[in-house]
């Protein structure tokens, strides 16, 4: 299963979650508000597209409409509070994934 992981900067949650589960998905992570935000491709390319807030789907669906209708979006409700590979971080995107797939 290809999984896209999403966050605003994709600095910490989502590049957290592209490692974290590489060794048993193929991951790739985008930010929706970075220099070099998440592109169609990128979104095309995903079996799931994984947010991190519930905001970033609706701003999914802005960006690439065509493409948000065909995909699985999940919102693991991970607040921006965390930084890269905090464990605390690691532990909730680990429990949160497993209940979801």
């Amino acid at each position: 299963m290809k999984i896209l992981f999403v966050c605003n900067q994709n600095k910490h949650r989502s590049k957290t979650a592209e490692n974290i589960f590489r060794n048993k998905f193929y991951t790739k992570s985008a930010g929706l508000f970075n220099e070099n935000p998440m592109t169609e491709k990128q979104v095309h390319w995903a079996d799931v597209v994984v947010v991190m807030e519930d905001f970033q789907r609706t701003e999914i669906s802005r960006r690439f409409p065509k493409e948000y209708i065909k995909k699985r979006i999940i919102s693991l409700d991970v607040p921006d509070i965390y930084h890269y590979n905090q464990p605390d971080l690691i532990n909730v995107l680990k429990s949160r994934m497993k209940k979801l797939l």
